[in-house]
């Protein structure tokens, strides 16, 4: 049986043929290379004075946010901040 360059049913035949694609560029897997990322995240984040806050909103809730944010030209998370602040000076008065 003759290998056939368009037959790739018989895959032992092309095990060391590389395939085109991008090339690995990091020595590391994928997974690490999250794990690392999120970790200088986290570092860069506590060095400029920020805390994780998780909460979770429902579809129509996040959808507004997001329109309010793109309007004033800020990220959602800005917006959120700037409205805690915002409710926090007031009933602090």
């Amino acid at each position: 049986m003759a290998k056939e360059q368009t037959d790739r049913t018989t895959l032992d035949l092309f095990a060391n043929e590389r395939r085109p694609g991008r090339p690995k560029t990091n020595p590391l897997s994928r997974d690490e290379q999250l794990r690392i990322n999120k970790r200088n995240q986290l570092r860069r984040d506590k060095v400029r004075g920020l805390k994780r806050v998780e909460l979770k909103l429902n579809a129509d809730a996040v959808e507004a946010l997001n329109h309010l944010a793109d309007a004033r030209n800020i990220s959602r998370s800005e917006l959120i901040e700037a409205m805690l602040l915002e409710q926090l000076d007031q009933l602090q008065r």
